[in-house]
């Protein structure tokens, strides 16, 4: 499998300078393609080629293979969607190819600018160097400006471990309270992730009103922090998981969210933590991870999980009576509702149906037929895992 490592360039002045304009200049490039490409109406390299090559190697002072390029990654945006015209921000990502980019060794890259070829140094950790070597090294491999740093987005090729043979699945539900909740009761607060994003949004709303210099340069520190933040987030989150699966042998399986945002209304109050809730990060994590871990991922039908008796199969709204608390109204099974969720999670992947009530069931997910969950007072009374380090 293909996986992508960031590594970090070490610049000079001066080389950080012919980089920063050969990647204005590229863009400017593709914006002026994107014009072309939308007034003929076609996606069609080949024949964009034809059309705009010299011009833009003229006009823009490209290389050959540079505006190659630019004309590729116009091509493959327009592809997605014709109905609108691409536009490229000044300071997007550099398409470079082997004739443009090569390796000296794994600490030096030679790469292209508009000032000619650049010897750049390379910064690498232990996870980058223990994955990355010049033979794994694939395909087209991207420059990308963050925070005034460029880093070279590098895809190497991976060998893919073969799936074992798992014995049961481990359910996975994913929320906004609590981010992961598995079958086994253990639970990933969104504490921390709720504190970040009502302090950042109390903050931005008071330097925008500022407006002063200092407020903007503040500001544009604050961008991406709070996705950072996220992002990390989920990674430990989801090595956990599937480190967890793949000690116990089992799967994981996860609901199929697709289009999760357009099916629910949240209340007005709601509406910015909804529409931040990485689940689609979360779940994009936990499968590569466990593609590299041969963990299977098994993805079941989300309807009713939330609200349906892992004991008597009855599946009813109120057996949901708050966020928390599971309740059923039929045979007053209880527990906490995450947990409660990902336990039906489990169970519907080892039966591929929604009914889960039977006895072999039970016994796999491990449910005591004595009730042992009640009673429960709406609060979750399983301490929540710390999602850090």
């Amino acid at each position: 499998m293909k996986k992508t490592l960031m590594v970090k360039l070490d610049t000079a002045k001066e080389e950080h300078t012919a980089l920063l304009e050969t990647m204005n200049r590229f863009n400017e490039a593709c914006n002026y393609i994107s014009e072309i490409a939308f007034s003929i109406k076609s996606a069609n390299k080949i024949k964009l080629q034809q059309i705009v090559y010299h011009d833009v190697k003229e006009r823009f002072d490209l290389s050959s293979q540079l505006a190659i390029r630019a004309i590729s990654k116009v091509s493959e945006v327009y592809k997605r969607d014709r109905s609108i015209k691409p536009g490229f921000r000044i300071d997007g990502a550099v398409v470079y190819d082997q004739r443009i980019l090569s390796w000296k060794s794994l600490e030096l890259v030679s790469i292209l600018s508009i000032n000619g070829r650049l010897k750049i140094p390379v910064m690498m950790g232990e996870y980058q160097q223990t994955g990355i070597d010049r033979k794994s090294m694939c395909g087209q491999t991207d420059l990308i400006l963050r925070n005034g740093i460029f880093y070279l987005a590098v895809v190497v090729e991976v060998p893919e471990p073969s799936k074992f043979d798992a014995v049961g699945s481990l359910g996975v539900d994913l929320g906004i309270v609590n981010l992961a909740t598995d079958s086994d009761g253990d639970t990933f607060s969104g504490k921390q992730v709720d504190e970040v994003r009502e302090r950042n949004v109390s903050l931005r709303s008071n330097l925008q009103k500022a407006g002063t210099k200092s407020a903007k340069r503040h500001l544009k520190k604050l961008s991406g922090r709070e996705r950072r933040f996220q992002r990390d987030i989920n990674h430990n989150i989801s090595k956990k998981i599937v480190a967890k699966a793949k000690d116990t042998g089992k799967a994981i399986a996860l609901e199929d969210l697709t289009g999760i945002r357009t099916s629910t209304t949240v209340r007005k109050t709601q509406r910015s933590r909804h529409s931040s809730w990485a689940f689609r990060q979360m779940r994009s994590f936990i499968e590569y991870k466990a593609t590299l871990s041969g963990v299977s991922v098994i993805l079941v039908n989300p309807r009713g999980t939330s609200h349906t008796c892992p004991v008597c199969g009855h599946n009813e709204r109120r057996n949901r009576p708050n966020r928390d608390t599971f309740r059923c109204v039929k045979c007053d099974f209880s527990g906490h509702a995450d947990h409660i969720a990902a336990i039906n999670i489990a169970a519907r992947a080892a039966v591929n149906q929604p009914v889960i009530a039977c006895d072999e069931v039970k016994a796999n997910i491990g449910i005591e037929m004595e009730h042992s969950y009640k009673p429960l007072s709406g609060a979750s009374n399983m301490p929540p895992n710390s999602i850090r380090g």
